[in-house]
């Protein structure tokens, strides 16, 4: 994920910055660059690859000024080279953006009719250009970001700076992180904490919706409607122990926050944002000519397979398999030569997968692999390799990087199904729409954090506790519970939702919370009949479904949490999100250590 880190003060800014962007590196990149406003106005240095070809420029050419924003970038729209590296620049404003501008295709059509000429290929030019065309037509800064800030869809964080503006410069969060570092007579914006922490005696962390604009001499805060508004300022020996959390209670709780952008950035990283067509690596062989498939993985990865399989035969027409990655080292099944290894890991060190995957290749097939960590040991030995855009995960249970996951699995599925025929250009065009959507839809998720907590009193009460899925949503299911376990240690269990009659429910009373994952789907109507046999023998039910199935669940459920309207297609990817809130809510009233359960280790590399 990309790096933000601004200065306004006395010193010189590029320095400063540099060394910001240097503890920013662990969060991924390929491109970098500094703004500063210099004796001429705004003056740039960027290059593509390390943080060490930059430094080389600015060797050659150093930057003056006070005042300058800086940038490490993780390509999304455009190729990762110097003409859309960041900071981008547009007559009297500089601008670096992490994130996704959903409507940047809209605007840049509406500005391009207007005579604006575009010079890259990114989303972030939109937001220079709708800035200056305000500038031009003779608003203030501050006027003209706020304006401009409206008209923008999308999870983003920005930072600006402006020509004969010199000690000012304005942020804004919306969906993505950022934070502003108080010093004595200088001011600092970064994406987290850690770019701030040797910079700043006092942090302070917008919240969504917020702008804000800083001088030398401090900060003003503005909410979405342009109030000026109070935010908590920390201390450094009060965060310090707490550095790269952004003012979180947990990694966690930060990286929840951070599905929006993690969604939207993989799904730019895999869909061309112009033609909307999935754009993916040079293949070595023929994606019409797989005969099928086989997925493996560990953990949440494999449920996150789990989805895959049912995306890949419903919309793609490809035949699956998928084995849990340690039970498939020894089942040693028949495989016919030219079939499709799929692997998915977060890390690409895990060990039983990457058995696997030497076994699969011994087995002649292709091998693909769904990888957070593109250096990582498994994309070595990968034939491809489909990068997701979550960067670090620094809490040991699995929660963006799995959302990030399904949106690589759900693209390929595309690519997949266009190329044996199965999906046509009118349903293509559809999913990918449903895709591009997702990013705002996650954010809206977080307005329900009081529904939440509500079912998470419940559960915390109890030893067990039964999830309920059906079709796409099972693996869902299986998330929910999985995540319960890991971090709050209550004993939970996933069932497809018409296995319950089977055996489990002979386990419900009064003392077993029922939660269901039930989307108002095609398989609505048998879930809920499912539910309503849970109730009769007095389960507590409590619901995951959208506004439509929450109008039928009134007199059944206790409590039900309303996810915003999606297409079936991207259910899985939605509800996980409240599913490890749940979690996480219920780690909280049971004090757990809900970064580093016990236990368990982040990447498992031994057998």
């Amino acid at each position: 994920m990309c790096g933000i880190c601004g200065v306004v003060g006395t010193r010189p800014a590029a320095p400063l910055i540099f060394e910001a962007l240097r503890r920013l590196e662990y969060r991924g990149y390929d491109s970098a660059g500094i703004a500063t406003l210099g004796p001429q106005g705004i003056d740039r240095r960027r290059a593509a690859g390390k943080l060490d070809n930059l430094e080389r420029v600015l060797h050659a050419a150093p930057l003056d000024g006070t005042t300058g924003i800086g940038h490490t970038r993780w390509a999304t729209h455009g190729s990762p080279n110097e003409t859309n590296a960041h900071p981008h620049a547009v007559g009297g404003v500089a601008v670096v953006h992490n994130g996704i501008i959903e409507n940047y295709e809209t605007l840049r059509e509406e500005l391009s009719a207007a005579g604006r000429v575009f010079t890259t290929e990114t989303d972030t030019e939109t937001v220079a250009q709708l800035v200056d065309s305000l500038l031009e037509q003779g608003l203030a800064p501050e006027e003209a970001a706020f304006r401009a800030l409206r008209r923008l869809e999308g999870a983003y964080a920005l930072a600006m700076i402006f020509t004969g503006h010199e000690g000012l410069m304005i942020g804004a969060r919306h969906g993505a992180p950022l934070a502003v570092g108080i010093g004595e007579g200088e001011m600092f914006l970064g994406s987290d904490s850690l770019a701030l922490a040797p910079l700043a005696r006092k942090i302070a962390y917008l919240e969504d919706g917020d702008w804000c604009v800083l001088r030398p001499g401090g900060v003003v805060f503005h909410d979405a409607r342009g109030e000026a508004v109070e935010r908590p300022i920390q201390t450094v020996a009060l965060i310090g122990g707490a550095v790269g959390k952004d003012g979180y209670r947990h990694y966690m709780e930060k990286e929840l926050h951070e599905h929006p952008v993690v969604i939207g950035q993989t799904l730019q990283r895999i869909i061309d944002p112009v033609t909307r067509q999935i754009t993916l690596p040079d293949l070595p062989f023929a994606l019409e000519e797989i005969p099928r498939a086989v997925i493996t993985a560990c953990g949440s990865a494999f449920y996150a397979g789990l989805v895959g399989r049912y995306w890949l035969e419903a919309e793609a027409r490809l035949p699956v398999d998928i084995d849990v990655a340690s039970e498939m080292r020894y089942r040693n099944p028949p495989l016919s030569e030219g079939g499709l290894g799929l692997l998915i890991s977060q890390s690409g060190e895990t060990a039983d997968t990457l058995a696997a995957l030497r076994g699969l290749r011994a087995a002649k097939q292709h091998i693909l692999s769904v990888l957070n960590v593109e250096t990582s040991t498994m994309a070595r030995e990968s034939d491809v390799t489909l990068g997701m855009v979550a960067g670090p995960e620094i809490s040991v249970a699995s929660t963006k990087a799995f959302t990030a996951q399904l949106s690589v699995l759900a693209a390929l599925t595309i690519a997949i199904g266009q190329a044996r025929g199965a999906i046509g250009p009118a349903r293509q065009q559809h999913l990918i729409a449903c895709l591009l959507d997702l990013p705002s839809r996650a954010a809206e998720v977080f307005g329900q954090d009081e529904a939440i907590r509500a079912m998470a009193q419940v559960i915390a009460e109890a030893r067990d506790v039964l999830y309920l899925g059906r079709g796409i949503c099972f693996p869902v299911a299986l998330e929910g519970a999985l995540k319960l376990k890991e971090i709050s240690y209550i004993h939970a269990e996933a069932y497809a939702a018409g296995e319950m009659k089977h055996g489990p429910i002979s386990l419900i009373d009064r003392t077993v919370p029922i939660v269901a994952i039930a989307p108002s789907t095609i398989l609505f109507d048998k879930t809920l009949s499912n539910l309503q046999e849970a109730k009769a023998r007095g389960g507590r039910i409590l619901v995951f479904t959208d506004a439509k199935g929450a109008a039928r669940l009134r007199d059944l459920a206790e409590i039900v949490v309303v996810v915003p309207d999606v297409d079936a297609f991207v259910t899985p990817i939605l509800y996980t999100i409240p599913v490890q809130i749940l979690a996480y809510e219920v780690a909280l009233l049971k004090g757990t250590d809900v970064d580093q359960p016990r236990n368990l280790a982040k990447s498992v590399t031994v057998e």
